[in-house]
């Protein structure tokens, strides 16, 4: 069994490839079943969660991450989320791989909201409005770059310092990248907007958006979190990675479905129906699109795959 390191799944991973790669994996036929979460007591009076997260293709592949949130790490001067990927042989069980798991999910997570992009933003994209400046942002900034022609950045985040610095690391002659702490004009001026923050109180007003733009909700990962408003949610044309994950764990639709706002069935579609035709995406020039991101076990399973045949 090969041991594969964040480094080398950095340098298998390259965005268009691993695009194109979970394009095809919603294409297929994979067993994913529920994630199990488990809550743990980390010693010290505070709660952890180890979860386990399976998927397989009949005859060919398999694999589980398992991964574990231990929110009081910052103190120790630790990562809160860490783990790997177990990547098996489908036809004998026996494992090929154990792949770091948060450079794997950072990769795969950024690579799906470019894929909803490919399908639901306009093709003449050029400016990105980057909410968050966590471990997810310059990858979201890279992926989305991938497959729109974007070449002017701004990032916005609750402190500026990090996101200047931010801006100051990824900033190149030709692929511009500011820091802004106007983020109602930064999101009028932007074409794609990306959010990846734990924001439990909206942060994007749909009062702000205008015609032809693209929403990509990254983070607000559980169900009493969201990153927009009721108004964002009855302006935009909303498609999720799945619709079960969606339903289950994502507040920036089930808090407004509490409230009446937003009705599931008004989902236009999910990564099952744009991949295979089933749905279409960006309908005129002028919608204003929604991708909704929980993540799913296929996305693990199909990056891994990709490690593997590249590390």
């Amino acid at each position: 069994m090969r041991i594969i390191s964040a480094a080398e799944v950095e340098g298998a991973l390259d965005f268009t490839s691993l695009v194109e790669r979970l394009r095809q994996a919603f294409r297929r036929d994979t067993v994913v079943p529920a994630r199990y979460q488990h809550s743990l007591d980390d010693g010290n009076g505070g709660e952890a969660s180890l979860l386990l997260m399976p998927a397989w293709q009949a005859g060919q592949s398999a694999g589980v991450k398992l991964m574990t949130v231990f929110p009081n790490n910052a103190a120790q001067g630790l990562p809160s989320v860490m783990g790997a990927y177990l990547l098996l042989d489908a036809k004998t069980g026996s494992p090929k791989a154990l792949i770091d798991g948060p450079t794997l999910t950072v990769k795969r997570t950024a690579a799906a909201s470019a894929l909803a992009s490919r399908y639901l933003s306009r093709p003449d994209c050029e400016r990105l409005l980057m909410i968050g400046t966590g471990a997810l942002a310059p990858y979201l900034i890279t992926a989305h770059a991938s497959v729109r022609p974007i070449c002017n950045v701004l990032i916005w985040g609750r402190n500026p310092d990090k996101a200047e610095r931010l801006a100051k690391r990824l900033n190149r002659r030709d692929f511009r990248v500011d820091f802004t702490t106007d983020l109602q004009a930064a999101v009028r001026g932007a074409d794609v907007i990306s959010c990846a923050t734990l924001s439990s109180k909206p942060l994007l007003q749909g009062r702000w958006l205008r015609p032809g733009q693209h929403v990509d909700l990254v983070g607000a990962f559980r169900p009493d979190m969201r990153e927009s408003d009721d108004d964002v949610i009855k302006r935009a044309r909303i498609f999720v990675d799945t619709r079960e994950g969606a339903l289950r764990e994502a507040g920036d639709l089930l808090l407004p479905i509490r409230d009446g706002v937003f009705d599931p069935e008004d989902i236009a579609g999910d990564f099952f129906d744009m991949t295979r035709g089933a749905r279409a995406g960006r309908r005129y020039y002028d919608q204003i699109t929604l991708f909704k991101s929980v993540g799913t076990a296929i996305e693990d399973l199909a990056a891994a795959q990709l490690t593997f045949e590249r590390a």
